[in-house]
């Protein structure tokens, strides 16, 4: 049997897709990195997350996050086949957009982030979305990305922030920004 303690990386450096080795602190290995760990983030809400439908749809993105991550894991002169990640991966996230914000009272306001342990927990995953995308925009001014990657990071974001709110909203949290300020004036249409 077989380790996974190979000790090839004890001095800091790993083996991206196709053999080549790179520091343990490149840029692609982070990009991938925290796409491992925004998939982690992810088992964690859907494991305290009621809602079923969004537990379901979770564990399909966790899926497809190790397709994104394989896509960044391979650097451009590695490349075979058709792209791991896809345009009609980045549609079904974009429906699944359209049709939380089309529910009353989800985009009305900010929300701070914290009255709901799931909806927190969502919220927690988007912010690692967020510093995965931004790491990927930088590895794209290096290098080639491979297709799709960037599109299905930033529409995922959204999806995530959506969740939060819908299970706040189950839940009846009072977390909108300007309840928990006690400040009038008219909501903003869009939370981002």
């Amino acid at each position: 049997m077989s380790s996974i303690a190979t000790q090839l990386g004890d001095a800091g450096q790993t083996s991206l897709v196709g053999g080549q080795r790179v520091s343990k602190g490149a840029l692609r290995v982070e990009s991938y990195g925290t796409v491992d760990e925004l998939n982690a983030a992810l088992g964690f809400a859907r494991s305290i997350c009621a809602d079923e439908v969004i537990a379901a749809a979770t564990l399909a993105i966790q899926q497809e996050l190790f397709q994104v991550g394989a896509a960044l894991a391979t650097p451009p002169d590695a490349r075979k086949g058709d792209p791991p990640v896809t345009q009609p991966m980045v549609d079904a996230l974009t429906a699944q957009v359209h049709a939380l914000e089309a529910m009353p009272g989800l985009l009305s306001d900010w929300s701070v982030p914290g009255g709901d342990p799931a909806g927190a927990s969502y919220d927690l995953a988007r912010t690692i979305c967020r510093r995965a995308e931004r790491h990927v925009v930088r590895l794209g001014e290096e290098e080639e990305l491979a297709p799709h990657v960037l599109a299905y990071l930033n529409r995922l974001s959204d999806l995530l922030w959506l969740f939060g709110r819908k299970l706040e909203i189950e839940a009846k949290a009072q977390s909108a920004l300007r309840e928990l300020n006690a400040k009038p004036g008219p909501r903003w249409s869009r939370a981002w």
